[in-house]
C-alpha cells in the first residue's frame, strides 16, 4: 500500500467518523420544532390528543394551560403523515399563544403557527382554515418586525385573506375583511394602501357577521385582527366607520356624511 493510498484511506475515516457524529448530534432526523419524531401517531391518539388539547383551549386565558395545548398537538404531529384537522388547529393555538407570551417567545411561536397554517393550506386548500391561520400569524410576524417581515409578506397576508373570502367569507366571524383592512392602513405610507379601501373592507365584512345571526350580539367571542368590532350589524357599521375615517380625504369624508344623511327613497 502506497502513502498516498494510506492518507486517503484517513481520510475518509475521519469524514466518516465526523458524518457519524453530525448524525448523532442531529438525530438524523428532519423533524422540526414542534414535530415529535418517535412513533407515528394512530388515528385514536391523534383525536384523543385534539378533544384534549380543545378543552385546554377553552381555558387559554391561563397561559400554562394554553401552552400544554399547543405541546399536546405538537405530540401527534407527524412530518411524515400530516394531518389538516391538527396542522390548522396547532397554527390557530400558536397564534394566540404569541399574543400571550412574553415578547422573547413571540417570534419562534409565530413562525410555528405559520409554518403549520401553511401546511394546512396546501394539504386542504379549498378549506379556509389552513389559508386564515397563516395569514394570521404571519401578520402579527409582520407587525412584530414591519422593515424586514412586514414590507416583504404584504402581498402573502393578502393573498391568504382573500383566498379566505372566496371560499368562505364569514369564518372567523369576518375577520379576513378586518385583516385586509388592516394592511390597508399599515400600508398607506410606503404601498398603495388607503383608508378609503379599509372603510370599504371593514363594512364588506359587516354582511358576514350579520348572516350568523347571534344573538345577544358578543364582541368578545370573535377573532379581532383590526379595530375590534362587535357581532351587531349595526354596531359593526359604526365602528368600522369611526375607526378609520378620520384617516379618510378630507373630500371623502365630507361626502360620505353626506350621503349618510340623504335618506334613501323605500
Amino acid at each position: 500500500m502506497t502513502p498516498k493510498s494510506t492518507a486517503e484511506q484517513v481520510k475518509i475515516a475521519v469524514l466518516a467518523v465526523f458524518v457519524i457524529t453530525l448524525c448523532l448530534q442531529a438525530s438524523c432526523s428532519s423533524t422540526a420544532e414542534g414535530e415529535t419524531p418517535a412513533g407515528r401517531p394512530t388515528p385514536a391518539q391523534i383525536a384523543e390528543a385534539r378533544a384534549a388539547a380543545e378543552r385546554l383551549f377553552a381555558e387559554r386565558t391561563d397561559l400554562p394551560k394554553l401552552r400544554e395545548a399547543v405541546r399536546t398537538l405538537s405530540d401527534v404531529r407527524d412530518p411524515e403523515s400530516r394531518d389538516f384537522e391538527i396542522e390548522w388547529t396547532y397554527a390557530k393555538y400558536n397564534f394566540f399563544l404569541g399574543k400571550a407570551a412574553p415578547e422573547k417567545e413571540k417570534e419562534a411561536i409565530w413562525e410555528r403557527g405559520k409554518t403549520a397554517g401553511q401546511i394546512a393550506a396546501r394539504l386542504e386548500p379549498n378549506r379556509p382554515e389552513g389559508h386564515f391561520w397563516y395569514g394570521a400569524n404571519l401578520g402579527e410576524l409582520a407587525k412584530l418586525s414591519p422593515v424586514t417581515v412586514g414590507i416583504k409578506s404584504v402581498d402573502e397576508i393578502q393573498s391568504a385573506m382573500k383566498r379566505v373570502i372566496e371560499i368562505d367569507p364569514g369564518y372567523q366571524s369576518a375577520s379576513a375583511f378586518d385583516a385586509l383592512a388592516q394592511v390597508e392602513l399599515a400600508t398607506r405610507m410606503f404601498g398603495d394602501g388607503s383608508a378609503e379601501k379599509a372603510v370599504e373592507l371593514l363594512e364588506k365584512g359587516i354582511e358576514p357577521r350579520a348572516r350568523e345571526r347571534l344573538a345577544p350580539c358578543d364582541a368578545s367571542r370573535g377573532l379581532r385582527l383590526a379595530p375590534p368590532l362587535g357581532r351587531c350589524p349595526q354596531t359593526d357599521r359604526r365602528r368600522a366607520r369611526n375607526a378609520a375615517e378620520p384617516q379618510l380625504h378630507p373630500r371623502t369624508r365630507r361626502s360620505r356624511r353626506k350621503s349618510q344623511k340623504t335618506p334613501h327613497p323605500h
